[in-house]
């Protein structure tokens, strides 16, 4: 190693931090902890069977161009099939304005790489999607957090921070935001508010980033309309992926935008990846048509909802008074708040211990706060897992109480 290497990495490099997930999860390959840790899809729900005789197929009938170096704006027919599903939910949108990106997470990078200079604003939730936090930290965007009532992001709040720093000539590069079964707090933003928050945007002429990678794991309630469908005018960013709605292996997630955006975001992909591998993208287009897709997800939704429950109903009985906890309509997590004493970075040291583990709340604070807050994820553990973890976690913090 050379003795100036810290001398000689960039800005971007000597601001980056380590995945606080990432790092916890460490903590946690004793088989015997039951982890609410990660936000992991549940392994059952992978098609494999179906998998098998896809992989095979395409192979034979499309082997040269599957395993060959594809358009960095990702497989025509995949971007066809997207479009064809998104046009359905009220997206006026062409093949132009999707870009195939390597999971939603390389998205976050380019938004990062394409928009943030150092010391740009952004506006995010405070929680607000730890993935998100990291990207736009690495590119050194002053991240500024809007607090959640029951509703999500607050839209009184984003205008006062809008009033103030359009006053101050620093308006924020974009409001970045995660409508439907927000990661980590569980809420979905009516349509009311998305109404209120898009009515702003324009207004003080600032993107909208809709993060949206759960939207279509709904157990409940009313499917609210995205809001890039709410404008069609070029002011929204979508993100969505297959990571947790078919399988996270394949790391494929998209970009929608104006086209002007998407071709931007195409260049900057170049530079990185080239392109998402062709092969799993033909995979995931053969699966889709085959109509695969569509009855993969009732199973997988179903499987969620009653896990959910399970969660849900565990919290009831186990937990004593003074924790509160989201219930979410679809997604995989919950947020847990404890008595605002208590710190739930001490209180997981003390869950290792008895072998149940989540992640601590304040790594979703672009500001460091919700020290008395954790996010916990229901979809991978197992059914009777997620009820024992959850007893395990309630004698913790019954403990810690006293």
């Amino acid at each position: 190693m050379i003795s100036n290497f810290q001398e000689i990495i960039s800005k971007n490099a000597k601001g980056m931090k380590k995945s606080a997930i990432r790092e916890l999860l460490k903590l946690v390959k004793d088989p015997e902890i039951i982890s609410f840790a990660g936000g992991l899809p549940a392994p059952e729900t992978f098609p494999r069977k179906e998998l098998i005789s896809i992989v095979k197929e395409v192979i034979e009938q499309d082997g040269a161009a599957a395993l060959q170096y594809g358009a960095t704006e990702g497989d025509d027919k995949l971007r066809t099939l997207i479009m064809e599903n998104y046009k359905e939910l009220g997206f006026d949108i062409t093949i132009d304005n999707i870009l195939i990106t390597t999971a939603s997470q390389q998205g976050l990078d380019l938004l990062g790489k394409v928009f943030i200079d150092r010391g740009d604003k952004v506006l995010v939730g405070l929680p607000s999607y730890l993935g998100g936090l990291q990207a736009f930290n690495a590119y050194g965007a002053d991240m500024i957090g809007i607090k959640f009532d029951e509703h999500g992001m607050r839209s009184d709040r984003v205008e006062e921070v809008l009033t103030d720093l359009k006053a101050k000539n620093d308006m924020p590069k974009f409001i970045y935001i995660i409508p439907d079964f927000q990661n980590p707090a569980g809420v979905t933003m009516p349509e009311f508010r998305r109404k209120e928050i898009l009515a702003l945007a324009k207004k003080y002429d600032v993107l909208i980033v809709e993060d949206s990678p759960y939207k279509q794991i709904r157990f409940e309630g009313k499917d609210q309309t995205s809001i890039f469908a709410l404008d069609n005018t070029g002011q929204v960013i979508n993100l969505g992926t297959f990571s947790k709605i078919f399988l996270p292996g394949f790391r494929i997630g998209w970009v929608i935008a104006h086209k002007d955006i998407t071709d931007k975001f195409i260049m900057a992909k170049q530079g990185t990846d080239l392109c998402t591998s062709p092969f799993v993208q033909k995979i995931s287009a053969k699966y889709i048509e085959k109509g695969y897709f569509n009855k993969n997800l009732k199973h997988t939704i179903q499987n969620y909802k009653e896990k959910k429950n399970i969660m849900i109903a565990a919290f009831e009985k186990y937990m004593p008074e003074g924790v509160t906890w989201t219930n979410p309509e679809g997604g995989l997590f919950l947020f847990v708040t404890l008595p605002e004493y208590m710190d739930a970075q001490d209180l997981f040291l003390k869950a290792i211990k008895k072998k149940v583990a989540f992640v601590v709340g304040s790594v979703f604070h672009c500001d460091g706060s919700g020290k008395n807050t954790m996010r916990m994820n229901f979809s991978y553990a197992s059914k009777e897992q997620n009820q024992e973890g959850v007893k395990r976690l309630a004698q913790v913090i019954r403990e810690s109480m006293r």
